[in-house]
């Protein structure tokens, strides 16, 4: 069936769940009040990393939230496609996340062998005891999907107390949330996260978390608990990255079988 959502799937399995990886890259996790942050839409792991080739029309949320919880649009500073996709500034110091969403319009198309690894690989359980229930573990399989991402950025010096902005959630529909400040948490530190989708905790996702400097490989996996949480030790000072996927069955009216988000949340550890 034709395949519609990136031409790295053609390459094979691997590379058609790595290119589900989405997240938003800073050029530097801190910067002085003021001084612009250039960011780039990242896609895809190790040799299959690149640019996202996203168009700027199927983003529907770009925003930051301030340290007082003030909401600041984003969108003027996009320019997706460009030597950056995008940069922003803040003036007032403290820590800020970064969200990103997209709408649910892209579609991806699997043969039936490739569609059951993918959900394998990325821990999609309910899909495969859908697929397996429905007798349709022979049958292609399709989804739409959107992606959620968000970056903590950190405008001025990073003071001992935690900025309690980031470990509260942002609204995303697929959402990684700390409950920790990731950017106080020293080398072996403890990085407790807890899971929402559609506002509820979600139990059963498979959390990767990834070294975004040596990414063709997680750093660790875990399960979310009955609360939703995972608890991920953070090795140092580098470039990181946490990422989930979840999905659900589409109305049999639909033309795919599965609506899945993708949600990642990056950051610098800079302690």
């Amino acid at each position: 069936m034709p395949l519609r959502f990136a031409p790295l799937c053609l390459l094979g399995l691997a590379v058609a769940a790595d290119a589900h990886d989405f997240w938003l890259q800073a050029a530097r996790w801190q910067a002085a009040p003021g001084e612009p942050i250039r960011m780039t839409l990242q896609v895809g792991h190790g040799p299959y990393r690149q640019r996202s080739p996203i168009p700027a029309r199927r983003i529907v949320r770009f925003a930051a939230i301030a340290p007082n919880g003030r909401q600041i649009d984003l969108r003027r500073g996009m320019h997706i496609g460009g030597a950056d996709d995008a940069t922003a500034a803040f003036g007032a110091p403290g820590t800020y996340v970064v969200v990103l969403e997209t709408d649910n319009r892209a579609e991806s198309h699997l043969p039936a062998i490739r569609f059951n690894d993918y959900l394998k690989v990325e821990g999609l359980t309910p899909a495969i005891a859908l697929r397996t229930s429905a007798g349709r573990m022979d049958a292609d399989g399709a989804e739409n999907y959107s992606r959620h991402a968000k970056a903590i950025v950190r405008v001025g010096p990073v003071g001992a107390k935690p900025a309690s902005r980031v470990t509260k959630p942002a609204g995303l529909a697929l959402e990684i949330v700390p409950e920790a400040d990731p950017l106080t948490i020293g080398r072996g530190g403890a990085l407790p996260v807890r899971i929402y989708y559609r506002g509820t905790p979600l139990a059963g996702a498979l959390v990767k978390l990834n070294d975004l400097d040596h990414d063709a490989e997680p750093v660790a996996m875990r399960r979310s608990d009955a609360q939703g949480r995972a608890v991920f030790r953070l090795p140092g000072k580098g470039n990181w990255q946490l990422n989930v996927i979840w999905t659900r069955p589409q109305p049999k009216t639909s033309l795919t079988d599965f609506d899945t988000s993708f949600s990642s949340l990056s950051f610098g550890a800079i302690e």
